[in-house]
């Protein structure tokens, strides 16, 4: 008994998996740092606040919250999914509430908190893919529930814009809608299922492009990007300059001359161009690989992990940094329209940093179950 106990405490989590996510972490702070280089030149008080809240609120939070919630076990956010949800829910409307809300880029998506400024969508996206997870692992074993296919996903999604689409900020919703179709996937989806999916997809971006004036510029920019490249096509056409110039070996660490005055938004969604322009061909394939290698390793823990909330939960999350992270690069080297969604881990964004590493330390956290499971089947054969 004291030997079994002994190795009990001595299981340890994913390494691999661990070790990817540090490289992918502290590969993305240099990154960060690079770029930001341009406002330091322009605004050094700007440049300081923003150093700040990705040290102190991203990288510092992150990790006192990722290793408080990896010592909590996984069935307290399976039963109180639903409250998390609903908490997120009311946090995030408090955008709304005037005097609350910081307006930037014509978008009214952080709340301040003192010298911070907090994403509550950042939040809405983690506890959407908690809910959704938690829901479809429990109708797994509902044969009346089960029946109700995507209708749930549907709902779920259908709040969570609500409170998204009048920011705007329709990006973060298509995250949830992806990653919540992939859990659904995985959970058991029926073949019929696949015809409605793609006829709901179909009406919802094109309810979404009648509305939105944004997303109607985003898309003829995406058709015919030498439309106007001084106006609309400026930020896609300096990013294909900067990946260009970057050529094979890049220019060198700290040197990118588009950030500087000629690349918008060089520190959040237009960040892998810089990438490209100072690592070149090699260091963006190499930052790619590195993303790829988070998602194998992530769904390999999923597919051993023991339980449906476990394996969904695991899918979701990697699935929520996956579809994120290549939406955003897809938009840079111009094969998906431009969705100002930050590059996960390196973009600027203390809020998103600090939600990165909890999911994280929450797919560690099942990892580490995963094997003690394991250990405890292996004693008792």
């Amino acid at each position: 008994m004291s030997t079994l106990r002994s190795t009990w405490h001595k299981t340890k989590f994913d390494k691999p998996f661990f070790w990817i996510s540090v490289a992918i972490i502290i590969i993305g702070l240099f990154i960060f740092f690079s770029a930001a280089l341009s406002v330091l030149s322009s605004n050094p008080a700007q440049f300081y606040r923003m150093l700040i809240s990705q040290l102190v609120l991203g990288l510092c939070g992150g990790i006192v919250v990722g290793f408080f919630l990896f010592r909590v076990p996984y069935t307290f956010w399976q039963k109180y999914a639903l409250h998390f949800f609903i908490g997120s829910l009311l946090i995030t409307a408090l955008v709304f509430v005037p005097g609350l809300a910081q307006k930037h880029g014509g978008a009214i998506r952080w709340l301040n908190i003192g010298p911070f400024s907090f994403q509550p969508s950042e939040l809405l996206k983690l506890t959407s893919i908690l809910y959704i997870a938690a829901w479809y692992s429990w109708a797994s074993t509902k044969i009346n529930l089960k029946k109700l296919g995507i209708i749930p996903l549907g709902i779920i999604c259908a709040i969570a814009g609500m409170l998204l689409l009048p920011q705007p900020d329709t990006d973060t919703l298509i995250v949830i809608v992806c990653a919540g179709t992939i859990i659904y996937f995985v959970s058991g989806m029926r073949a019929r299922d696949i015809l409605i999916l793609l006829v709901i997809a179909i009406i919802g971006s094109t309810a979404l492009l009648s509305t939105q004036t944004y997303l109607q510029e985003r898309m003829k920019t995406f058709l015919n990007p030498s439309s106007d490249m001084l106006d609309t096509s400026w930020q896609l056409t300096q990013g294909f300059i900067a990946i260009g110039s970057g050529r094979l070996y890049g220019r060198g660490y700290g040197h990118s001359i588009q950030k500087f005055k000629y690349l918008p938004e060089a520190t959040n969604d237009s960040i892998f161009a810089v990438v490209g322009e100072e690592t070149g061909f090699i260091g963006s394939v190499f930052l790619i690989v590195l993303y790829l290698a988070f998602a194998f390793r992530g769904f390999y823990i999923a597919r051993r992990s023991p339980t449906m909330f476990t394996r969904l939960i695991v899918v979701g999350l990697v699935s929520l940094v996956i579809v994120q992270s290549f939406l955003n690069i897809a938009a840079i080297v111009g094969v998906f329209p431009f969705s100002g969604l930050p590059l996960i881990f390196v973009s600027h964004g203390g809020t998103s940093l600090l939600f990165s590493i909890v999911i994280v330390a929450l797919i560690l956290h099942i990892s580490q179950y995963m094997q003690r499971v394991s250990v405890l089947n292996q004693s008792q054969e």
